[in-house]
């Protein structure tokens, strides 16, 4: 009987880019490029999905990028390049408060769709708004801080310093977020802090929030 592969199988076998600023598509329509970021000091991740023509917490790319219709922020933190981009900007209203006094960013609610094929699911704990976008088309989440990833390694948390007074409190409400993810049909997972993983994400969540 044929199996149909899922988008992460077909894509499996690419090798990620590793330049800085290098466009690569490494999902059905998903495309992903690290830049470096001064306020924290280190390089992030940005994403472009084409068929809404969405970008998500976007930096400036060296490489030239279709124009977005509308940005996508995972958390108030993430507004990043956004400004340079002359599109709507999106973040959880519950993060609005950090534009009070500009930039111009309008707001959603968990459970929306925000774009065609996208939804905002809900993450929170760790920020009131923290949202997780669920691409139905290529079957992948993109997270915001709630969970990183450094090179090639395993899912793991933000340093205990960045997770408030009660950070052993933080980590269990954020497992409860990702067991309720588990009910979305994934396989990858796009991160803001670390290498994206294509294929086997949801075995990974799985293991990691202790499902």
């Amino acid at each position: 009987m044929f199996v149909c592969p899922s988008p992460a199988q077909r894509w499996q076998n690419f090798p990620l880019a590793t330049l800085a600023g290098v466009i690569e598509e490494i999902l059905p329509g998903v495309f992903h490029w690290t830049a470096f970021r001064d306020t924290i000091g280190q390089d992030v991740h940005s994403y472009y999905v084409a068929g809404p023509r969405v970008a998500i917490d976007p930096m400036q790319p060296d490489e030239p990028l279709d124009q977005p219709e509308r940005i996508l922020l995972t958390n108030r933190h993430h507004y990043r390049d956004s400004g340079r981009f002359g599109c709507p900007v999106l973040c959880q209203r519950d993060g609005l408060h950090q534009f009070e006094g500009g930039p111009a960013v309008q707001g959603f609610s968990f459970g929306d769709e925000v774009a065609a094929g996208i939804t905002a699911e809900r993450v929170a704990v760790l920020c009131p708004e923290e949202t997780a976008f669920y691409i139905a088309s290529a079957g992948a989440l993109s997270f915001a801080d709630a969970i990183v990833r450094d090179d090639g390694g395993p899912l793991r948390f933000v340093s205990d310093g960045l997770l408030g007074d009660d950070p052993e409190a933080i980590k269990a409400g954020l497992r409860d977020s990702f067991r309720a993810l588990l009910e979305l049909d994934f396989d990858s997972i796009l991160m803001a802090h670390g290498t994206p993983m294509v294929g086997g994400g949801k075995d990974a969540l799985r293991e990691f929030a202790g499902s």
